[in-house]
């Protein structure tokens, strides 16, 4: 059992402009609903949205698209938020300001083993696709950290990054080499492989809600006691925390996030890493506002990349792990050296 005096004794202080914050992002997450719904190949109007959602009787073609839009837009969402809280269990849990689930290669990990369960295996349901991703992910999760752990220091955020980035690029390189020969992969996993939330449906969205449930209560029960980890080991072990089971679940519950959400779209990245510091600039470290604040920040930058390359690719669509990865590689190299100079 995790316990921390901290989280019983110390009320929970909401910053002054939270609430601010919160019905900004609240109205910002309904108006990215409205442009998912009304944008992209062809823009619906007013009139025909409302028909699309509220009026069944209705089967213009207009009204179809609506429907169908519906969908991508749930299922951006919660791509989103379980990104966004995975996010925020890493780089908790490593205490690394620059840990993501693409950046420490959990999300290549995940790739791996469901591209090889289509070759070899002939997986073809979305479960079968979330335990084949849950078992690479997890694997990938602990080679990456121990190797990061090697040497003076620890598991320091550059090496961290630096062990990642080597797993993820050799991981890569074999899923490559396993798509290559066999063309029936290649054509049925090359959007895929880039991220893509178009290919969500209801199917999909059923089959998430059970993992995206459970990872997100990890989050919540184990918030308190990351704060005290925020400390340091030794002032949390003093607080009463359990440092390597709380490690454990919650390195579990982040990774059960990324896994789930890379098994249905695609390995989509930097969304945990862009949520989290967007609420941590705004509301602070205390992972009891961050987690719930990330899964909001996480569904409405995904649901506006998603936007954004249905709008930039017209009349077809520009998958939204390239969008996401444009917008995020800059934004972790300034932050990677940011740290970097911090060490100095």
């Amino acid at each position: 059992m995790i316990q921390t005096s901290i989280s019983e004794n110390k009320q929970l202080l909401i910053p002054k402009n939270f609430i601010k914050v919160l019905i900004l992002f609240i109205f910002l997450l309904g108006i990215c609903v409205w442009a998912s719904l009304a944008f992209g190949s062809r823009t619906i109007g007013a009139t025909e949205l409302i028909d699309g959602l509220f009026r069944p009787d209705i089967q213009s073609h207009e009204a179809s698209v609506v429907r169908q839009r519906i969908t991508r837009t749930v299922f951006s969402l919660m791509c989103g938020a379980a990104l966004g809280v995975s996010g925020a269990l890493m780089q908790s849990v490593t205490r690394n300001p620059i840990a993501d689930p693409s950046i420490l290669g959990v999300n290549t990990g995940a790739s791996l083993f469901v591209v090889c369960g289509i070759s070899f295996l002939n997986i073809s349901t979305a479960g079968q696709y979330i335990w084949l991703a849950l078992a690479g992910a997890i694997i990938t999760a602990i080679f990456v950290f121990g190797i990061g752990s090697m040497g003076s220091g620890g598991a320091t955020p550059l090496k961290l990054v630096l062990a990642g980035a080597a797993t993820s690029a050799a991981l890569s390189s074999l899923v490559i080499a396993i798509m290559i020969p066999r063309t029936n992969v290649m054509d049925q996993f090359r959007f895929w492989q880039v991220g893509s939330v178009g290919s969500g449906s209801w199917n999909s969205i059923s089959t998430f809600i059970p993992f995206l449930v459970v990872g997100i209560l990890i989050a919540f029960f184990t918030a308190p006691a990351l704060n005290a980890l925020a400390l340091g080991d030794e002032v949390a072990t003093s607080l009463g925390v359990r440092t390597g089971t709380l490690r454990l679940i919650a390195a579990f519950g982040g990774v059960l996030l990324c896994a789930t959400t890379t098994a249905l779209a695609g390995p989509i990245g930097f969304i945990g890493l862009l949520a989290t510091h967007v609420i941590r600039l705004v509301i602070g470290p205390d992972l009891r506002l961050v987690i719930p604040m990330s899964a909001l920040s996480g569904a409405i930058i995904l649901t506006i990349s998603d936007i954004c390359g249905r709008l930039i690719g017209s009349p077809g669509e520009l998958e939204v792990g390239i969008v996401t990865a444009f917008i995020g590689a800059p934004i972790l190299i300034l932050l990677t050296m940011k740290a970097k100079m911090r060490t100095l």
